[in-house]
Parts: structure tokens; sequence; C-alpha cells
């Protein structure tokens, strides 16, 4: 008999418990996430014998303690934070909310719901999704020290600086300024300590790219190739996707990221809306794409130009963009994918670069899908992709 262990973890505890395959409970217990917490809890677990975790939020909170886990040799589903909430709605408890409440909706949601994500742990993935984070991070930093550079420049010199300002223009500009009074010569030191943080983040920030596109391109992949793309966004892709397989197809995908729109048709009118939910740091990656796109002349450019003659919204134009670019990164993710197992000597021999599941021409509009379809799919006539 297999049980699911049903978790609510936090930063320096973890509520689990444990029920067969009819819902019932066999145990419960609360458990600290240091390291006697950890295992005494993993104790607890083993105990049972054909065991699966179920921790709500494997990207989020639940990380620590599932990775963890499965460093132990443990199998970790994940099960997202929203599936256990409708569990919750739905149960008896009317809604309530505890620990053990939430502890048991993941279980359930687990014992219920087919085909949710094991918790894989891949070194590499795990190192580009820190340094993803690091890069964010130092882009954010950049962001408001040269705010408050601006700040100070603006009180130092008639007019301030220009709006995309470097360190080193920066320091060109403050050597024309020598001012004699207490209160300018105080702006001008902060200003000249606001320069040396900028120089050190734009530092720290080019060796993060360079550390990120050599393991990138060590992996195989070929998405820094897509124009909008860089080292980070890249390292973002692979990190949160993990295995493009586990998406059936492209819409899955979109899915996923958010890109895929809601319908929001009523009786005749026949529209869909933006979705607010999916993946947000892969549709940051992707919006920030389309943007770079739009600022070229590229084939993304030509898209959303054809989708603005067609009557659409500047909007709604760029919503289809970012559809149609969701299916061009899945399209270079499963080409990657199968290039890297043709390599591999482990691999599965015989696979090529084209698949059906992965063409460019969708029966409808690509933005216009707002749900994943079925798993049919047919060969259509290759298009150029958006690059």
């Amino acid at each position: 008999m297999t049980v699911i262990i049903g978790m609510d973890p936090h930063k320096r505890s973890a509520t689990i418990e444990v029920i067969d395959e009819r819902g019932r409970a066999l145990a419960v217990g609360r458990y600290g996430t240091d390291k006697a917490g950890y295992a005494e809890m993993l104790a607890a677990g083993r105990r049972f014998t054909d065991r699966v975790w179920a921790i709500e939020g494997c990207n989020g909170i639940g990380k620590h303690i599932a990775h963890r886990l499965v460093h132990d040799g443990e199998t970790v589903l994940d099960v997202p934070p929203k599936l256990s909430a409708q569990v919750r709605v739905f149960a008896t408890g009317n809604g309530r909310k505890s620990d053990p409440v939430d502890a048991h909706s993941v279980a359930m949601v687990a014992l219920r719901t087919p085909n949710l994500v094991q918790v894989q742990v891949d070194p590499d993935l795990v190192v580009m999704g820190m340094l993803a984070d690091r890069r964010d991070e130092l882009g954010r930093a950049r962001t408001n020290t040269v705010n408050r550079l601006h700040g100070v420049l603006l009180e130092l010199c008639p007019g301030g600086a220009k709006p995309f300002l470097s360190a080193a223009q920066a320091r060109a500009l403050i050597s024309t300024i020598k001012p004699r009074d207490l209160v300018g010569k105080t702006r001008r030191r902060l200003a000249a300590e606001l320069i040396g943080e900028l120089a050190g983040i734009d530092k720290k920030i080019k060796a993060a790219e360079k550390e990120l596109t050599e393991l990138v391109r060590a992996r195989g992949c070929t998405l820094m190739e897509l124009t909008g793309i860089g080292p980070s966004g890249a390292a973002r892709l692979l990190a949160d996707v993990g295995d493009i397989r586990r998406f059936r197809d492209r819409n899955r995908f979109a899915s996923y990221n958010g890109t895929a729109p809601l319908d929001a048709s009523s009786g005749q009118q026949q529209r869909h809306r933006l979705s607010r939910a999916g993946n947000r740091r892969i549709n940051r990656t992707l919006h920030i794409m389309a943007i770079v796109q739009l600022r070229n002349p590229t084939k993304g450019r030509a898209y959303f130009d054809t989708k603005k003659a067609a009557g659409k919204t500047s909007m709604e134009a760029m919503r289809a963009l970012k559809r149609r670019l969701s299916n061009v990164v899945y399209t270079r993710m499963i080409a990657d994918q199968k290039r890297r197992e043709a390599a591999d000597p482990g691999g599965h021999s015989g696979t090529t670069l084209q698949s059906s599941v992965t063409d460019l021409t969708p029966d409808i509009g690509p933005s216009d899908k707002p749900l994943p379809e079925s798993a049919t799919n047919h060969p259509k006539p290759s298009l150029p992709t958006a690059s």
C-alpha cells in the first residue's frame, strides 16, 4: 500500500499528514526544519515502506525541504498552491486555514491528481537558477542606484544627466563640476560614491552574465540565438522549465508561462483577455524578448504590425506576439533536448530535430488559443521562426 505524505512547509517548521489510498489519515505531525527536526520527520515518513511525499510550492517556500528529501532518495511531488486551495475551499471545514488543514489538502491533491510534476534536482539547473536570481537582484540594485544618482545630479548640475547613464559618463560629468560651497561639495562626494557603487554593480553584472553564458552553452542550449534572449533569460527558462518534455505540446507550455489568453467571449462577442496566471518569471522573460523584437526589424516586429493592421489594439497585438514567441521558445527547447539526447550515448537513437508537435503553424491563430488543445497534432508547412 502506497501512502501519501502531504506537507505544508514553512521556513522553520513543516506540518505533515500521512494518508492511505482511501484518503484516511494515518499520522499527523509538526516538525522543525533544522537538522534534528528534519531527521525526526524523515524517520516518521520512513515508517511507511511505500511512500510519496507531496509538498506545496516546491519552487517557492517548499524548495529547501523538497531538495533535501530528494537528496536523501525520497520521491517528491510538487503540488501547486491553487489546487490545494481548491480542495480546502470545498472541504467540510468551510475553507478554514491552518497548517494541519493545509497538509491534508496537499495530500488529497496528490492522491486525486494524476501527472503532478516530480521534483528532480539537477545541479546544473539549480546553479543556473541561483545565478539568474542573482542577476535579477543586481539589475534591481543597478536601477535603484541609477535613480539615486539622477536625484543627486539633478541638484548638482542644471537639467541633470541623460536618462541612460553609465558609470563612466557620470564620472565624466561630475569631473566638470567644481562646487565651492559646503552643500555642493557634499553633493559631489555623494555622487562620486554612487558612481563607485554603480561601477561595482556593473562589474558584478558582467561577471554573472559571463558565467551564465558559459553554463548555458555547456548545456547545448541555443536559446541565446533568439533575438531578445540573453544569458539570464536563457538560464531562467532552463532552470524554471527543467525537462521541456513534461509539457505535452506548446499550448500546455503557453498555459504554464501565462501567455495563453483566457476566453472572455459572451454571446455573439468572441474575445480573449490577458492571463495573469502562470510562471511570472518566464512570462517576464518572454515580455523582454517581445520588447527587444519590437525595437528591431525582426519577424516579431512584422508579426506585431500584421496584428495591428488586422484591427488589434497595441495590447492585444503584444499579447499575440508573446504567445507566438512562447511557441518559438518551446520549439527551440524541444530541438535542443533532442540534440542533447542524440549526442548522449545513453540517449535515444534515431531522434531528429523535426517534430509535428513543434510546428509553428497552428490550426487557429496561436494568439487566440485560450486553453491547451488535445494531444492530436498534424504536420503543417514550416514558417521561419521569429528572431
